[in-house]
């Protein structure tokens, strides 16, 4: 009896095993962080196509996103172009700033931004019928790198809040590219004013879920 017994016990704790397995990666996958795969060039050369991210979807529950932070959302519904694919951006404006573009600078509730990161030092054109903006409460008003390569606020207009699934902070595969992506500071905007905070909220770029 005790030996017929023991293939149905350990059987049992592997079943148990691979369901706790499943539980914690899924609750790790839904709340703490989750890979992705940069699928497009709007935000060369920060991620090039086919680099992976892995996104931080815990701490910006109790440290919310910042200007210059990198964002991973879902465009509005309203976007004819999203095709249910997750955007990867970077934050420009949060609620209460008065966002502008002329001369092929962005503008920042009137200071002029400077941003190192983009694209061949490529000048910010509008790309949709407005080229001034104010960010409503808990939205966010976000632009690609690559400014000539990137449907972003410019087209569709801020983001909501509750639409951004985490901000990438780590870049991991090929492991060449491996580092942690820093959030720029922009000190010309210190004392600006204008700048709101993002209210509290639970929390495929151009990129899909996934891993290598």
């Amino acid at each position: 009896m005790l030996v017929s017994k023991r293939p149905l016990g350990c059987l049992f704790e592997i079943v148990e095993t691979l369901v706790l397995t499943l539980i914690i990666f899924f609750v790790i996958q839904t709340f703490v962080a989750q890979p992705y795969r940069v699928e497009q060039q709007s935000m060369e050369r920060t991620l090039e196509p086919d680099q992976y991210v892995l996104v931080d979807k815990l701490t910006p529950r109790f440290d919310d996103y910042k200007r210059g932070d990198i964002v991973i959302f879902d465009p509005p519904a309203t976007w004819a172009d999203a095709r249910g694919t997750p955007y990867i951006k970077r934050i420009i404006g949060l609620p209460g700033d008065r966002v502008a573009i002329r001369d092929g600078l962005v503008y920042v509730n009137d200071v002029a931004l400077q941003e190192p990161y983009l694209y061949e030092g490529q000048p910010t054109v509008a790309t949709g019928p407005d080229s001034t903006w104010v960010v409503p409460p808990n939205e966010l008003f976000v632009m690609g790198d690559h400014r000539e390569d990137s449907a972003d606020s410019r087209v569709f207009g801020p983001v909501p809040r509750d639409r951004v699934i985490g901000r990438a902070w780590l870049r991991y595969f090929p492991l060449s590219t491996f580092g942690v992506l820093p959030t720029p500071t922009y000190p010309e905007l210190a004392g600006s004013p204008g700048a709101g905070a993002l209210s509290p909220a639970p929390g495929k770029p151009e990129a899909s879920p996934s891993a290598p």
